[in-house]
């Protein structure tokens, strides 16, 4: 399989689950209207995570493993978290918690004989809140909103009464709790009875009525509703009760405030998967809604250590319960083109419900996963709502039937290009580039998104509607629109003032971030990570053009210049190169930069003596493992790099440092030991 194919496909289906994800978390967080199931947000998720992990350096700026939540909505007043409300990773299986644990042991270099302590507790489906006591008083209570900033909801939470206005005992001067407000399924079923008897409007379940519940601006509301409340954990704290998890908690308990009945401390990972069976055995009798098990590092000093990536801790995990599926009709197969050309089977189904969510549509990945399936229309299959893609077959019920195989497509249905799958590739994709309708939109639509350059106003409809009209055929035509203003105004949604707004964003687009503009054109490889990589080396896009044109006719020390930054290898080289060894992209390269004059790189790292700085790390580090001295790196504004050269500022070597150490002596970099590394670290705070 051609691992070009793929890194374009990757960075394009990373763009279409960025949009996807951010949509369902404001439908979810913001307007309590979730259109899917939790299952299937986490599978999309998931996928994205998977996606990522295979392609780092497409990592998108907007991506949803650095979003919490979303944004609150404007009828409560914001509360800024004083500490952030994180999301958690998420698992589906045993071995996928064996791993998390075994994570664990190589970022804190622990024995395999030394036991990792878990706490493990039910996931219960409900509406983050942080409630904030000082001196014993609950002074502000606050839902997670985007993890930084929430909605205010004090005077409501006063009305549950699970929640004490004052905590029992002797609690610290300043302590946030956090946890879930949720409601009961029987408490559901009786308010939903007395909407119905009263013709008002449902609730879709029990989570949906908890939040809307919670987040009303009347108080009065909130107090004629059923919510209850249990604690999870905490934010800022002036000072803990405990060493552990599992001891803060008890303390919370002994203060007044509900914690899970449920919540048990397991000395490994086996105990702890113990417990997720016997709570998913439970799961149907238990009076709330929980979909999954937490797992948490029991030492809080481990979890310090441990800290936290993206927008979840190292030290937690959710084990989610198995996906459902059902029995339905493939009723036909549609091919939709992408970006990059690929041609994608989308198969239609007689909708069924599964897990109370409408399914109708599935992909099918490619030619070679439908002969796999050996589905065809008309064929009985079984899908599923959770796992690699969503939804997705995963049997097809009658593919003994005695009925002709489904024939693949060998022209493009967009524009009747011929469609071919290179040697060893399973990937069928239109040759017809820029003169097709589906990859001409989708090029575009990517290049202004808002990982790209972001021009407001420009969206896909007024992009298809500029290409209907015989305007826009290339990047640079976007900044010729303006000759269409008259032509435009008048048209139907366009008037004077909206006309104006949209030129205006594409004219402060004619300097922009070049790593922006570099990922917008597109080419494979080349995400948003990579693209900020090249430009931190070249600093200019002049510079970028420069050395792709050096790279597609082969030099050698443009290959070592482009293959020595930390990250990059040879398939981002050949694919620079090979987009500046065609004379159309140069053409419209050349043509683009007869518009835009994109500026120069400019580093957003927090400004230290370290910061622009590249550090190696050799030999065994006895205090800590490589990923957690590479993060100290990063946070120090410096690069961690995997190799020296003459450009390394620090080498930090531990015992058995060998060719690398050696290497740094014979160039005259600066060395040091684990023990001077951590001075380091402790100095710059």
């Amino acid at each position: 399989m051609s691992n070009d194919i793929i890194e374009a496909d990757a960075a394009n289906e990373l763009m279409r689950l960025a949009k996807t994800i951010a949509k369902h978390n404001r439908l979810y967080h913001t307007h309590d209207e979730p259109e899917i199931s939790d299952a299937e947000y986490d599978a999309l998720v998931r996928r994205n995570t998977e996606l990522e992990a295979a392609f780092p350096h497409l990592v998108r700026p907007d991506s949803p493993n650095a979003a919490v939540g979303a944004a609150p909505a404007g009828h409560l007043a914001k509360v800024k978290h004083a500490q952030r409300m994180m999301s958690l990773d998420n698992a589906f299986d045993g071995d996928e918690v064996r791993e998390f644990v075994a994570r664990v042991r190589r970022f804190l270099k622990l024995g395999d004989d030394q036991p990792v302590a878990l706490t493990a507790e039910p996931k219960i489906d409900g509406l983050s809140c942080s409630l904030r006591y000082e001196n014993g008083a609950l002074v502000q209570a606050a839902t997670r909103g985007d993890g930084t900033t929430g909605e205010d909801v004090t005077a409501n939470v006063a009305t549950i009464g699970d929640i004490v206005q004052r905590l029992a005992g002797d609690a610290p001067a300043v302590f946030e709790i956090r946890g879930e407000v949720y409601m009961a399924k029987s408490d559901f079923a009786a308010l939903n009875a007395r909407q119905e008897a009263a013709g008002d409007k449902l609730f879709a379940n029990p989570r949906n009525a908890a939040a809307g519940s919670l987040r009303q601006k009347d108080p009065a509301i909130t107090a004629a509703r059923p919510l209850r409340f249990l604690a999870h954990g905490w934010g800022e704290v002036s000072e803990l009760p405990s060493d552990t998890q599992a001891g803060v908690m008890a303390a919370i308990a002994s203060w007044g405030l509900p914690v899970s009945e449920m919540l048990i401390r397991c000395e490994g990972v086996e105990d702890a998967l113990a417990q997720y069976a016997e709570i998913e055995a439970e799961r149907a009798d238990l009076p709330f809604d929980i979909d999954g098990v937490v797992y948490k590092v029991d030492r809080l000093d481990w979890q310090d250590r441990l800290g936290f990536v993206a927008k979840a801790p190292r030290w937690a995990i959710a084990h989610k319960f198995p996906a459902e599926r059902a029995q339905t009709t493939l009723e036909r197969i549609d091919i939709q083109v992408g970006r990059t050309g690929k041609l994608t089977p989308v198969g239609r189904l007689t909708p069924v419900s599964v897990g109370g969510v409408i399914v109708s549509n599935v992909t099918i990945h490619n030619r070679d996963e439908i002969q796999r399936l050996g589905v065809r229309p008309g064929d009985r299959v079984v899908i599923q709502r959770a796992g690699d893609v969503i939804p997705q077959i995963v049997e097809n019920l009658t593919r003994d039937d005695d009925r002709a195989p489904y024939v693949f497509p060998d022209h493009c249905p967009e524009c009747g290009s011929e469609a071919v799958a290179e040697e060893g590739e399973v990937d069928v994709r239109c040759t017809g580039g820029l003169v097709c309708p589906a990859q001409r939109f989708e090029r575009l639509k990517h290049f202004v998104a808002r990982g790209a350059l972001d021009i407001d106003g420009l969206g896909e409809k007024s992009i298809a509607e500029f290409i209907e009209l015989g305007w826009l055929h290339s990047p640079a035509d976007i900044f010729r629109l303006k000759t269409h203003r008259t032509e435009l105004i008048g048209r139907e949604g366009w008037q004077d003032k909206s006309v104006d707004n949209l030129f205006a964003a594409i004219e402060a687009k004619r300097t922009p971030d070049p790593a922006r503009f570099l990922f917008g054109l597109g080419i494979r490889h080349i995400g948003s990570v990579t693209a900020r990589d090249l430009l931190k080396r070249f600093t200019t896009i002049e510079a970028v053009a420069e050395t792709g044109k050096r790279l597609a006719v082969g030099d050698e020390d443009a290959i070592a210049e482009v293959t020595a930054i930390d990250g990059i290898g040879g398939a981002v080289a050949e694919a620079l190169g090979d987009f500046f060894h065609e004379e159309h992209n140069r053409v419209a390269w050349d043509d683009l930069l007869g518009e835009v004059a994109p500026a120069p790189y400019v580093s957003t790292a927090r400004e230290t003596e370290w910061t622009g700085k590249t550090i190696v790390f050799t030999g065994k580090l006895e205090t800590m493992s490589r990923d957690e001295a590479k993060a100290q790196a990063e946070r120090l504004g410096a690069r961690a790099a995997g190799s020296v050269s003459a450009k390394t500022d620090l080498v930090v070597a531990g015992p058995g440092a060998g060719s690398k150490l050696k290497k740094a002596a014979e160039l005259g970099v600066r060395t040091a030991t684990e023990e001077d590394w951590a001075a380091i670290v402790a100095a710059a705070g």
